[in-house]
């Protein structure tokens, strides 16, 4: 078998694993475009040959305000994450300061910890300060989780810095603080995108914190509407894979448009020049 052959069959093994990984996605898909009365047929049908956008009117007269709810806590979780996480990736790559070597080994082990302790760690903290049940909560808690990986990521992009720019910055009179929003974080963008995506994916998903901590707020993320949807509709397969459909639009729309940012700021600081 000659180069171009073997790659010809390297690209058609590629091609069926992709379609097997995305096969249930595409079967959402179908589905949610299904009629009820098509879906409870012995075949099913490969191809939605009779369309329905019943169940994408159901989301979002009934899912609408989870939605909403979503992004709103993702966009905090995103925000607090890059607020924390971004001085401290800088401190720890730039400052040398004492002790850096522990914290990061600290940030790793922290990523080790079962989010079901946190989970339950932080329900008793917000008994007692009355967070729970509220959209602020789940922000606090569901940046715990991206935190540690978003210092690890700027510490690791920013210790790639040339010393002389900073020093630079310093001779025109920039103090810290001016160096690092003014050189840094422009310098940043690949890591401040790639921590800002995966805080979002991890806020946007996340369904322990929820139902640990605002399972009776009055404003609930997608993920306990989805949950408590299938609960009430157990028959209802159009609408809730019509839900499913559009919680999972965000992820994939800011996937592609960041795929690159994402790319060079996790590979950011595994080569030495």
């Amino acid at each position: 078998m000659n180069r171009t052959s073997r790659s010809r069959a390297k690209t058609a093994v590629g091609v069926l694993i992709t379609a097997v990984m995305l096969f249930p996605l595409y079967w959402m898909i179908n589905v949610s475009l299904t009629p009820d009365d098509q879906l409870r047929k012995a075949d099913p049908q490969l191809l939605p040959l009779h369309v329905t956008t019943d169940g994408y009117r159901q989301v979002f007269e009934q899912q609408g305000p989870y939605l909403m709810t979503s992004l709103l806590i993702s966009v905090g979780t995103v925000a607090l994450t890059l607020l924390v996480a971004a001085p401290a990736g800088y401190a720890v790559s730039k400052l040398r300061l004492p002790g850096r070597r522990v914290l990061t080994f600290l940030l790793l082990t922290a990523q080790m910890i079962p989010s079901v302790i946190i989970a339950f760690g932080f329900y008793v903290i917000y008994l007692k300060v009355d967070l729970l049940n509220t959209t602020w909560g789940l922000i606090v808690a569901d940046s715990t989780t991206a935190v540690p990986f978003g210092v690890l990521i700027f510490a690791a992009f920013m210790s790639g810095i040339a010393d002389e720019l900073l020093h630079a910055a310093a001779i025109d009179g920039a103090g810290r603080l001016r160096t690092f929003l003014s050189v840094v974080l422009p310098v940043s963008r690949n890591a401040v995108v790639t921590v800002s995506l995966f805080a979002f994916l991890w806020s946007w998903s996340d369904f322990l914190f929820a139902t640990t901590l605002d399972s009776g707020g009055e404003h609930q993320p997608i993920t306990l509407g989805i949950y408590r949807y299938i609960g009430n509709n157990t028959q209802d397969w159009n609408a809730i894979l019509a839900t499913s459909v559009v919680a999972s639009i965000p992820a994939a729309v800011l996937l592609l448009v960041a795929q690159r940012f994402v790319a060079a700021g996790v590979t950011a600081g595994a080569v030495k020049d």
